[in-house]
């Protein structure tokens, strides 16, 4: 793939939701960004980080596409290879290529092939421990949630999606894993703007499951260059309860509703119920420019089942 067969990426629509909803970028001016726009989402890139410090992208729940996957990963051409974390991050290790923008969430309307094929893009991947990104009830659960959610209720949903990056998240391989990420869901509810945020964090230890570097390449009596992957184990959920907001700001928080028929919550309750360590958080954001609400966090006993 070349520079040129990307040029006609239109990227994130940020009024897709009919009122303005900008993607989330640095607060501070002198970081480095690059923004590549895709079909029908756009990859907020760190080339410091050689990863993407966010992701922005539409989802039309009426229109979504059952599209295969290819796993043709590739290097994205507009941004020099050497400040993309590619295949030997992931290579003899549990790491998987963690999709930011999942890849059935932008694949709706008429380039949907299209917009399959770019989320395979190392760009949109960012290092998740296998367990955590497949995990139904961790990574790849919540993105199920809102993705059927969507599909469910024929919304428009509007999803940011993050790393939040800490000097202290282990080094590997020449990047940094990051230990938590976040994921914000927007989208209108009764001719509001509202959203509803969350982190996960892969951060916690195993409970018996195998270590990084325990592979069957030792069993082989190989040894496995994974034996210096952090020691990154099964992950908790926190969740900030659904927030109205006008642009950019928030400005009025209520309890979560249960997401029963007819519902468009979007706070998946049989996760944090199953998850009793949950709890909301005040800001999940760091270096991205997003005002949380004013609202002090709710306890999840209190929220709605």
């Amino acid at each position: 793939m070349s520079r040129e067969s990307l040029a006609n990426r239109e990227g994130y629509n940020d009024r897709f939701l009919g009122t303005v909803v900008p993607p989330p970028v640095p607060a501070d001016s002198g970081i480095e960004t690059v923004i590549l726009p895709y079909t029908n989402f756009s990859v907020v890139f760190r080339p410091d980080w050689r990863l993407a410090e966010a992701t922005a992208v539409t989802i039309d729940g009426a229109n979504l596409i059952d599209a295969p996957r290819n796993d043709d990963w590739r290097f994205d051409p507009r941004n020099p290879e050497a400040q993309q974390a590619g295949h030997p991050v992931y290579k003899d290790n549990p790491l998987d290529k963690g999709h930011l923008v999942r890849r059935l969430d932008p694949v709706w309307g008429a380039e949907a092939s299209t917009a399959n094929s770019d989320t395979f893009h190392y760009t949109n991947a960012a290092p998740q421990m296998d367990i955590f990104n497949q995990g139904k009830k961790l990574w790849q659960g919540l993105e199920n949630f809102l993705l059927d959610h969507a599909e469910d209720f024929d919304l428009k949903l509007t999803v940011f999606t993050g790393l939040v990056l800490e000097d202290s998240d282990p080094p590997y391989r020449g990047i940094q894993v990051p230990l938590r990420f976040w994921k914000v869901a927007a989208f209108m509810h009764d001719g509001e703007l509202a959203a509803t945020a969350y982190v996960l964090d892969q951060s916690r230890p195993h409970q018996g499951r195998r270590r990084p570097g325990h592979r069957r390449s030792q069993a082989r009596g190989r040894p496995s260059s994974a034996r210096r992957l952090p020691y990154l184990p099964s992950p908790c959920l926190r969740h900030r309860q659904p927030h109205r907001s006008g642009p950019g700001t928030a400005t009025r928080c209520g309890p979560a509703p249960h997401p029963g028929a007819g519902s468009t919550a979007l706070d998946p309750s049989g996760v944090l119920r199953r998850h009793h360590h949950a709890h909301l958080v005040e800001s999940i954001f760091g270096s991205c420019a997003f005002q949380p609400s004013p609202y002090p966090p709710v306890p999840i006993s209190s929220m709605s089942r």
